[in-house]
């Protein structure tokens, strides 16, 4: 390969569904709860991912436990079970002040037209928080430094929802606005492989058994 590099192929997992309140609010980078009855009514799915993801790999989470308990949900449906490391640039896009508001709060605090797709433009950054654009900076530096890192490995990275989308912005280069566009659900997977060449989407958005 040129100049020696080899491929690195990272699938990403958005973290399963949150508890009922917390879906009300703008969580952003809080602790958040798993809902429970979503993880009993969806283990068929987890099933299909555990079958689906490769072995070996290097398995990684963000430092919030929904994540890790989304992992160990994939371990539970057939997954040996590994040791996760835990990768604080993986991590949610923060909301900063806006943390913790009703969904419906948001809209008199925006500085600029909302996006159609999400309460804030790609351009807005919350008091104390991160914009889209800034994520997509600090995904696709962490990115580009775990392919260095884990270079020729399978990487398994669960994630989040916004994290993941910034992640496919630095694959594709598309600005922030377009990123937005991107539609991450719970517990769907995300390929991205970092070759010689530089980044290729294998897909997005794949749902399990579906």
């Amino acid at each position: 390969m040129p100049g020696g590099m080899t491929e690195t192929r990272f699938w990403l997992i958005r973290h399963a569904i949150v508890e009922e309140n917390a879906r009300t609010k703008i969580y952003g980078t809080m602790d958040v709860e798993l809902c429970p009855h979503s993880l009993a009514a969806q283990v068929p799915m987890y099933q299909a991912l555990a079958r689906r993801l490769p072995r070996p790999a290097r398995w990684l989470a963000s430092p919030l436990s929904r994540t890790q308990r989304t992992a160990a949900a994939i371990f539970a449906a057939g997954y040996p079970e590994q040791a996760l490391t835990i990768e604080p640039e993986l991590i949610e896009l923060a909301f900063g002040d806006w943390q913790g508001l009703p969904h419906d709060e948001i809209t008199p605090l925006l500085r600029q037209k909302a996006h159609a797709f999400w309460l804030l433009s790609g351009e807005e950054r919350p008091p104390g928080g991160e914009s889209m654009a800034d994520g997509i900076a600090r995904l696709g530096g962490a990115l580009e430094r775990l392919a260095r890192q884990h270079a020729g490995h399978d990487v398994i990275a669960v994630s989040h929802g916004g994290a993941i989308r910034a992640a496919v912005a630095h694959a594709l280069r598309i600005s922030a606005d377009t990123a937005l566009h991107l539609s991450v659900e719970n517990i769907s997977l995300t390929r991205l492989d970092r070759t010689p060449l530089g980044w290729r989407v294998v897909c997005v958005n794949e749902l399990p058994g579906v």
